[in-house]
């Protein structure tokens, strides 16, 4: 979590977002890899009631997640209310309830659902919750609106994510990845989607580079949260898997 914010004052939003992002893991894994068809449509309505007392219809792997998941946002709702920034919280989960996936064949298809499904904006926003004075209710409707910066980073987060899990994932079975799809698309072989899917990963770094170089409607210090997500991923998915595999990458960079 030092990776997104090293700064101390940061306290509350480090220990929040490192609830956050570890309870969206284990959501990926039930999405990807245990849920059935028929328990995630369950699964899926139940986060978007986001009411404790659905809890009685999930199976019992699911009702651990979800009521960790509905106390983690109530403590932090209302921590905020006693700053008299409660409107935070409810930011944050209305991100949290958008975060599912689908399959989809192509890949003009496959980006919108992928770039929601790996959870990016939801954590962006999750980003904010801890943060300073300066960060307002205009800086969460900035955010929730999926301004250059943000759709950039989530490029990153997807693609190099696609890149880097592609052969393991295709080995499990797993849904089509942006790699399959381009693949599938455009009749190409699996280097030269990864050539192009590159290409795509660099234009994003320079539309982020571009924000930092005009004003905007954020404060900086906003910017800097989606600037250090994509590092994070970028460190994480750069020529392997680190974050599944838990790669060297990781292990050197944590002191």
């Amino acid at each position: 979590m030092m990776g997104l914010y090293f700064e101390l004052q940061y306290a509350i939003a480090r220990t929040f977002m490192t609830k956050i992002i570890s309870l969206t893991s284990i959501l990926d894994d039930i999405y990807d890899a245990y849920g059935s068809y028929e328990e995630l449509e369950i699964f899926t309505k139940a986060i978007h009631k986001w009411d404790i007392n659905c809890i009685d219809q999930l199976p019992d792997y699911m009702k651990l997640w979800y009521s960790k998941t509905l106390k983690v946002y109530k403590d932090m709702e209302d921590l905020m209310s006693k700053e008299g920034k409660p409107y935070r919280v409810q930011y944050a989960i209305e991100a949290a309830k958008w975060f599912h996936g689908n399959y989809i064949s192509t890949k003009e298809e496959y980006m919108p659902i992928a770039l929601l499904s790996c959870g990016y904006l939801q954590l962006a926003i999750a980003s904010f919750v801890g943060m300073e004075d300066g960060i307002t209710k205009e800086t969460f409707n900035w955010a929730a609106n999926e301004p250059k910066i943000i759709r950039a980073s989530n490029i990153i987060c997807r693609l190099m994510s696609d890149i880097a899990g592609h052969n393991v994932e295709q080995e499990r079975g797993h849904v089509s990845s942006a790699v399959e799809c381009y693949m599938k698309q455009y009749g190409v072989s699996m280097q030269e989607a990864y050539d192009e899917l590159n290409k795509q990963i660099n234009e994003a770094w320079k539309d982020i580079n571009e924000e930092f170089l005009k004003p905007t409607a954020a404060p900086t210090s906003a910017l800097i949260r989606i600037l250090n997500l994509a590092k994070v991923i970028d460190l994480l998915y750069k020529g392997e898997d680190a974050y599944t595999q838990v790669g060297d990458s990781a292990k050197t960079s944590i002191t």
